[in-house]
């Protein structure tokens, strides 16, 4: 089975994401088994082959190659706590906090998107890191320009919540989204600074 394009830069933002955090020791040696999977067998580490023409027995042999030295290194990001797979998407952490506007930057720098549940499947994965990195982390969701009135960033209503009780309370005041350790949601100031979680 040969990755889709789609797939594939899926990941590699992933990937391009979280290099910071490897490089910082944390988690330690991801950095070089990322260089590891992505290199060929037996060349140095570090060395990423230029593509060169093939035929079409050899593009799927290096599909292959490429399609399990992907799932090797999904494989370690997820015994890492870094990424977390649900509904087609995949979720993904760096562990550091951000305002809103810098998380929304570096998701966007990195290919993908603030997290912004839109199932109770999603919100656990969310979730999940929320619970592992003991703290709130924005959600991709703002107040539109009805107070009191949340939507995805795409300006779309929403069609799953999952509010804390007597929430969103801040009524123009507090125009961001985060989410507890518990999953619930709570309106909040866009300035703090939170997990940073993306979806790719």
């Amino acid at each position: 089975m040969m990755l889709s394009t789609q797939l594939l830069h899926k990941i590699l933002g992933v990937v391009f994401f979280l290099l910071p955090f490897c490089a910082h020791g944390k988690p330690a040696g991801v950095l070089s088994v990322i260089l590891k999977y992505l290199t060929e067998d037996g060349r140095e580490e570090g060395f990423v082959p230029a593509f060169v023409p093939m035929g079409d027995n050899a593009i799927r042999g290096t599909g292959d190659q490429l399609e399990h030295r992907i799932s090797r290194l999904e494989g370690v990001l997820r015994l890492e706590k870094t990424i977390i797979e649900s509904e087609g998407k995949i979720f993904a952490t760096n562990g550091k906090k951000a305002d809103f506007n810098t998380t929304l930057q570096k998701c966007q720098e990195a290919g993908g998107s603030i997290a912004a549940p839109r199932n109770p499947g999603e919100n656990e994965a969310i979730q999940y890191f929320v619970k592992t990195f003991n703290t709130y982390a924005y959600l991709g969701i703002k107040e539109s320009l009805i107070p009191g009135k949340f939507q995805f960033l795409d300006g779309t209503g929403l069609s799953y919540t999952n509010w804390y009780l007597n929430q969103p309370s801040g009524k123009g005041e507090e125009g961001c989204v985060e989410m507890y350790t518990d999953g619930t949601w709570n309106d909040k100031k866009c300035n703090q600074n939170r997990l940073i979680v993306c979806q790719f």
